[in-house]
């Protein structure tokens, strides 16, 4: 590893690091807190907030008049951002939303696999460094695409707005209320995943939690998983950048930072078989970096082991490192970007050329921006319609079906010994 200026590090080969996260003793955390949460309701949940955000709200349930508030409140150009997200996602997800299937297998025989929604969802929106509107909307859409009929949303209380009176970030509840998401409430990290999984004061117990977190939130999370079902236990936000020498290096820099600019953790990579690209977007984050609003917390993760550029010996090897390291966020910006975003197997979301950042995919693509971290991207996926949705078949067979295929089921059950089963069918038969 060459150090830079910045302290930017290159590697070469597929030797990609990540941040150390350790969500097993995070776990040692949480696990107190959720079960008092189980043993205490909505009064854990308040101590939990007053302890690590400062501030107790009056309840945990935000007022409906503080929602409209919210709404009326907003700036107007933000209403208008957020209504073309909303619109945009709401149409990838209508598109991408399974439709019930019945299968004839036989005479009188027919198997349905029926689309159910989940009856009840509980949405995790963080508050943490960066108030994060977006994220109402990549979580509630395709909930309600789905046709969810309980969504519930948590987001930490503030200390800095409401004078005082410790609900969650303004724009945070201006987009519950545009989205028509009113069971919004005042609580986050372990504890608000509790209430949602194990049900406090009005919350009534979910059946699936979705959305981003700290270390803290992935972790309960884990704990909490089997009492409740989960999308993934996300980690730091990372991006990963192909690049060859036809690629501007502002454009690459720029896209680094960017996420770079989310955590301390965050990783920003650059593959690349350009050692002269890989200069000159050193020099690029030189002064992209020094001109940014938050320098130290880009800084720290510019500098981080989990960052740096990778050098490669040619696009070839540079398609093997990035489905190797299975990026949460992947740009292609090369001269033939389609054909090499073609060969990507890992990722979480891919951005075909030098006019598809991941901001875009973070606001307004029409694509969902939560999406698997840490390598996760090799078998799992992004948040989608389909996460709020479970597959239920439905078997109806007439007398003579059954009769057709039945001896063949009792032959089966008692191969594996397991007579009773193959009973349940003679005694229709037999009649």
């Amino acid at each position: 590893m060459t150090p830079h200026a910045h302290e930017w590090q290159r590697v070469y080969g597929h030797a990609v690091p990540r941040a150390e996260v350790d969500v097993d003793q995070a776990l040692d955390a949480v696990r107190p807190i959720c079960e008092d949460v189980r043993a205490r309701g909505a009064d854990a949940v308040l101590d939990a907030g007053e302890r690590f955000d400062g501030v107790r709200p009056a309840q945990l349930r935000v007022p409906a008049d503080v929602l409209t508030a919210a709404l009326a409140d907003l700036d107007p150009e933000i209403r208008a951002a957020l209504e073309i997200s909303i619109a945009r996602l709401r149409v990838t997800c209508e598109a991408e939303l399974e439709h019930s299937v019945t299968t004839t297998v036989a005479d009188g025989a027919v198997v349905e696999r029926r689309i159910v929604p989940m009856q009840r969802v509980g949405l995790y929106v963080p508050g943490g460094l960066a108030p994060l509107v977006s994220t109402v909307v990549m979580n509630a859409v395709p909930a309600q695409v789905a046709g969810v009929s309980g969504i519930a949303l948590t987001s930490p209380p503030s200390r800095d707005h409401w004078d005082g009176a410790g609900w969650p970030h303004p724009s945070i509840l201006a987009a519950c209320a545009l989205l028509g998401v009113d069971e919004v409430y005042a609580a986050g990290g372990a504890q608000a995943l509790a209430m949602l999984a194990y049900g406090a004061g009005d919350c009534a117990p979910v059946n699936l939690i979705t959305g981003p977190g700290n270390i803290y939130v992935a972790a309960a999370k884990r704990y909490l998983q089997g009492t409740v079902a989960i999308d993934s236990e996300a980690g730091p936000t990372e991006i990963a950048v192909i690049a060859d020498a036809s690629a501007d290096a502002d454009l690459v820099a720029s896209d680094l930072v960017s996420q770079a600019e989310h955590d301390p953790m965050a990783a920003s990579v650059l593959i690349t078989d350009s050692e002269d690209l890989a200069d000159r977007v050193d020099q690029a984050l030189l002064g992209q970096v020094e001109r940014a609003a938050h320098v130290e917390r880009i800084r720290t993760a510019l500098a981080g082991r989990q960052s740096g550029t990778v050098l490669v010996r040619d696009l070839d090897q540079a398609v093997q490192v990035a489905n190797a390291y299975a990026a949460e966020h992947l740009e292609i910006q090369t001269e033939d970007s389609a054909g090499v975003a073609s060969r990507i197997v890992n990722a979480g979301a891919v951005f075909v050329g030098s006019f598809s950042p991941v901001s875009l995919g973070d606001y307004a693509a029409g694509s969902n921006h939560v999406l698997p971290t840490a390598g996760c991207a090799c078998h799992s996926s992004g948040l989608s319609v389909r996460a709020f949705c479970k597959n239920m078949q439905v078997i109806t067979y007439s007398e003579a079906a059954l009769r057709e295929v039945g001896p063949h089921v009792v032959t089966l059950a008692e191969a594996e010994n397991l007579p009773s089963h193959g009973a349940a069918v003679s005694i229709r038969l037999a009649r």
